[in-house]
């Protein structure tokens, strides 16, 4: 089936998907592992819940300020629905710093700008890039044993719906775009200054997560968990080919996220060549 961007019917398909998909769960009901001491250790050197809780916090917050100026009934419930879950993920962050003890604190929300949909448009871009970037960062925790198997499946509910918000935010802004006439180029042009725009509020998240101990806990203790074999091109195909894994579980009739995985690709087919190109090391005799 081929549906028209900016349709009625693609309209009808990308919310009621979202609606239909929805579940209900109670974040404090979730099976939390219990965690030794070691487990412990290393999840609370994670210098980052703060930032991630307050991100949470503001995500809800901004999409719920959102909800009541969307014209369209049906994509308005949706768009509520999106701002329900929003706020679990901040109760679900809130009830993991609670539960072990981690050092996160609630620090007050900023103001909004006056043009609440491009507030709602810079935020479901800098999901798409968090998620995106965060699918290769989770399988690496993943595989390297960080947490027990029951932490990441208490996680993977969250990247689930990090995944619908993100398909969702894609097939709206492709709905709305169209129906302001713009063109390929010009969604094109936006997309990557949104990018762009996301990127810029990534590092600075980073670097106010290191700030608090400027990373030392979680450099020393915790690093080589994860530096050991790893390489940036085996970090750009994890994103990439997690990113393609956990979208294909959703209709092929909805559009998807093109351009991180084409600047993705792009990378890893550069960072092949250059490997290939590259003077290998002579042994020595």
């Amino acid at each position: 089936m081929n549906i028209e961007a900016g349709s009625e019917a693609h309209k009808e398909l990308f919310c009621r998907q979202f609606i239909d998909t929805h579940t209900v769960f109670d974040p404090a009901a979730l099976p939390w592992p219990e965690l030794d001491e070691a487990e412990l250790a290393r999840l609370r050197g994670v210098p980052f819940w703060q930032e991630v809780y307050h991100t949470e916090r503001r995500a809800g917050a901004i999409v719920d300020a959102f909800t009541p100026h969307v014209s369209d009934p049906v994509v308005r419930e949706a768009v509520a629905l999106q701002g329900v879950e929003e706020t679990r993920h901040a109760m679900l962050i809130r009830v993991l710093i609670d539960r072990y003890g981690l050092n996160a604190t609630e620090q007050p929300l900023e103001a909004f700008p006056a043009d609440l949909e491009t507030a709602f448009i810079d935020f479901g871009f800098g999901e798409c890039l968090d998620a995106f970037l965060g699918f290769g960062a989770f399988k690496t925790a993943r595989l390297s044993g960080f947490l027990p198997e029951g932490m990441f499946e208490i996680f993977d509910v969250l990247m689930y719906e990090e995944t619908r918000h993100i398909v969702f935010f894609i097939n709206y802004m492709a709905w709305r775009e169209k129906r302001r006439g713009h063109i390929a180029l010009t969604r094109a042009l936006k997309s990557t200054w949104f990018y762009g725009r996301a990127g810029r509020r990534l590092l600075g998240m980073v670097r106010r997560g290191q700030q608090p101990n400027d990373g030392h806990d979680f450099a020393i203790t915790q690093a080589n968990m994860f530096l050991d074999g790893f390489s940036f091109r085996g970090f750009v195909e994890d994103c990439y080919r997690e990113n393609a894994r956990r979208m294909s579980a959703f209709d092929p009739d909805l559009m998807q996220p093109r351009l991180l995985p084409a600047v993705a690709d792009l990378a890893v087919r550069g960072l092949r060549l250059w490997d290939k190109r590259r003077p290998r090391r002579r042994l020595p005799g």
